[in-house]
């Protein structure tokens, strides 16, 4: 193990363009359909739904978070609906899967997506067996990363000691809390839409390409 993370006792991973290749465009999909859930809820057309739908994302972090606050959207409802999409760009990746099953300590998912969805995507690549837990938007009460109250429910809820946690994220802007608690952070600079807005240096410990490669380089070649 690298020695720069051997205190770390606690592995955090987003899951969406992180864990997987953001080049697969699979958010692409969830993106469609929130889109045709706009239309439908504001009965307007696909471009004035793409306005509002990324206003809420450029406002609010996540377009859902925009949909509650201004429309009084069903978040189980619309959580669903989005979801419901086909995971074949989504590959099994089983050098990630040993990796990650090198690590010490406890492993996470942090995702401002939903249970449901996140166990379905790691399944399909062959991750669900190598996470301790996972903690999403419904456990964050509904306030998505950035914003610094999910990252405190986060902790408390599976005792985390941010000072031995580590957070890897594809949105920089989303490792500026983690940073504040005093956790060690890793920017996925994978070409993730905005993922480097509001970017701050100081916010970053490390800026990878690819989770697999950079876990590769701090638990050693998968035949040592």
């Amino acid at each position: 193990m690298d020695r720069r993370y051997s205190h770390i006792r606690d592995w955090i991973f987003d899951l969406d363009n992180c864990l997987y290749p953001a080049a697969t465009g699979l958010f692409d999909l969830i993106d469609e359909r929130m889109g045709a859930y706009i239309q439908r809820l504001l009965h307007c057309d696909p471009a004035e739904a793409r306005r509002v739908q990324k206003h809420h994302f450029h406002t609010h972090g996540t377009t859902l978070a925009g949909l509650m606050k201004e429309h009084g959207v069903d978040p189980h409802d619309f959580l669903a609906d989005v979801h419901d999409i086909d995971l074949e760009r989504v590959q099994c990746d089983e050098r990630l899967a040993r990796l990650l099953g090198r690590l010490p300590g406890r492993r996470f998912v942090f995702t401002n997506g939903d249970a449901p969805y996140a166990r379905r995507v790691l399944e399909r690549i062959g991750l669900h067996d190598h996470f301790d837990d996972l903690h999403d938007i419904h456990a964050s009460s509904y306030r998505p990363k950035p914003d610094p109250y999910g990252y405190a429910l986060l902790c408390e809820r599976f005792g985390i000691d941010p000072a031995h946690a580590l957070l890897a994220d594809d949105m920089v802007q989303n490792l500026a809390p983690a940073k504040a608690l005093g956790m060690t952070t890793i920017w996925v600079d994978n070409g993730s839409e905005r993922g480097n807005h509001n970017f701050d240096a100081k916010h970053v410990d490390e800026r990878v390409s690819d989770i697999g490669e950079w876990l590769e380089t701090i638990v050693g070649d998968l035949n040592d």
